[in-house]
């Protein structure tokens, strides 16, 4: 990037759905930018205006780089999509094994040779013949960013870049753009502040204006230490005096046997061919116990919960009791899943249907996406707790699908603790969520953990994100 990005007076609109108002900044070509705010702000629509993204109704846009980078979820999204739909387009009944990772990357890419090289860093060698559908989540990001850095774009914008990577990745990611920060500029999306990189030397903060739009409200120049002081406490802001709603009496659960554990694996073994994800695992929920499970990118954890829930096709090859059940007895999965509340960055992908925020928080008491039962009075005030609570009280009625990433999560999240169930699953529950609610929401777990109510299994990549009343830690190692 030779010159400077000029936005000035800028308006844009984004496919009816959103509008970013009064962008004025200037984005030199020696300068690193991290763009932060609350959930729903624009911080990713001000992102994606750099890549092209979005209608200008007024103002001025200039300077914007031939080549220009973009890793994001939207853009992860709509790989994920387009590779589903090549099964919709099959007229044969054949299942489509998908892209392979290798086509999916070496095609894609101008220089082959820093792709190799980052294919290696990246830990995805073994990888390249699997079939990109089947990557977790952890290994469709990787994927992303090394085709965008191994095209060295003028410029290179990375939407929450960090999310989803184990500490080692992350380390290594941030080391290889410290690398190329005399040649690339970057502007970061970023909720998490103790990720921002040494090289950031600015700061763009958007706020929500009325209705749907955000605008970029100031920006600060990292140096200035006494504005950075106050960003930084802006974004750490904690919610004091929470407590979380009650439940609906009229739809409780099934009491469960006190004396028995929640769960019991027993040597529980994953694999796939000759491939063995988890070996042997035994591992033990006691009603009360909660538990923080971590490990790498492809470690199995995703695998591990899935046999919880009874999503995992090896369930019953595997000895496993659950909530009074031992799988493989004549059990149906809705009779084990009654009993556990469950947030992951694949539910929100799955969630697409066209519901209201209130009626998503009641979907909870159903397990249901969306809402298919007549919801009780009871059930609506409670819904109404939750929605005041998260500061969502205005978009009872607004569309699910209309939210800001952060903004579904939490309402997934509000979803999955609306029933109060026996095990509470979070993975990875702060996935996309700036600072202010990232406090919120690790306030809300702790609260209910506290409670006492509801067993808490909570998964993360990042060790400060530790909660008070977790004291049971499983770590997840990788066989390969």
């Amino acid at each position: 990037m030779t010159s400077a990005i000029r936005l000035e007076n800028l308006h844009v609109n984004f496919e009816g759905r959103f509008d970013l108002l009064d962008v004025n900044w200037t984005i030199e070509p020696d300068q690193h930018w991290v763009i932060t705010g609350i959930n729903g702000s624009g911080k990713s629509a001000l992102a994606a205006i750099l890549a092209g993204f979005g209608d200008v109704q007024s103002g001025t846009l200039e300077g914007l780089p031939a080549r220009v980078g973009l890793v994001s979820f939207e853009v992860q999204k709509e790989l994920i999509a387009r590779e589903l739909k090549k099964d919709d387009a099959d007229i044969l009944d054949v299942i489509s094994e998908g892209t392979p990772v290798s086509e999916m990357i070496f095609d894609y890419v101008a220089d082959a040779e820093l792709a190799q090289q980052l294919v290696e860093k990246f830990g995805l060698s073994h990888l390249l013949d699997r079939a990109f559908r089947k990557l977790s989540t952890g290994e469709t990001r990787k994927l992303m960013l090394i085709r965008e850095l191994s095209n060295k774009p003028d410029l290179l914008v990375l939407d929450e870049p960090f999310n989803g990577l184990d500490a080692d990745t992350l380390a290594m990611l941030q080391e290889h753009l410290a690398s190329i920060t005399d040649t690339t500029p970057m502007v970061l999306v970023l909720n998490r502040f103790d990720e921002m990189p040494d090289f950031i030397t600015h700061i763009a903060y958007t706020d929500k204006r009325l209705g749907d739009a955000g605008a970029l409200s100031f920006t600060v120049d990292r140096s200035d230490e006494a504005a950075y002081a106050d960003l930084y406490q802006l974004l750490h802001l904690k919610t004091t005096d929470l407590a979380v709603p009650p439940t609906d009496p009229a739809h409780s659960l099934p009491q469960l046997d006190s004396a028995q554990p929640l769960v019991r694996l027993s040597d529980a073994t994953i694999k796939y061919g000759d491939t063995i994800i988890v070996d042997k695992l035994n591992w033990t929920i006691e009603r009360g116990k909660h538990w923080q499970l971590s490990g790498p990118n492809g470690s199995g954890k995703t695998g591990v919960l899935s046999l919880i829930t009874g999503d995992h096709p090896q369930c019953y090859v595997n000895d496993i009791f659950v909530f009074g059940f031992q799988r493989g007895n004549g059990e149906s999965i809705w009779q084990i899943k009654q009993f556990i509340g469950f947030v992951s960055s694949a539910l929100q992908w799955e969630y697409r249907v066209s519901v209201s925020c209130k009626n998503v928080i009641i979907s909870g008491f159903y397990d249901s996406i969306g809402m298919y039962t007549k919801s009780t009075d009871a059930q609506k005030d409670i819904a109404d707790q939750w929605l005041a609570l998260l500061g969502m009280t205005e978009r009872a009625n607004d569309s699910f699908n209309k939210l800001s990433y952060g903004d579904q999560r939490l309402l997934l999240i509000a979803r999955a603790m609306v029933k109060h169930p026996p095990l509470l699953i979070l993975d990875e529950p702060c996935l996309g969520l700036d600072d202010m609610n990232r406090q919120l929401v690790l306030a809300l777990i702790e609260k209910i953990c506290e409670a006492g109510e509801t067993t808490v299994l909570y998964v993360n990549h990042h060790a400060e994100d530790q909660i008070k009343g977790i004291e049971n830690y499983l770590k997840l190692e990788k066989n390969n």
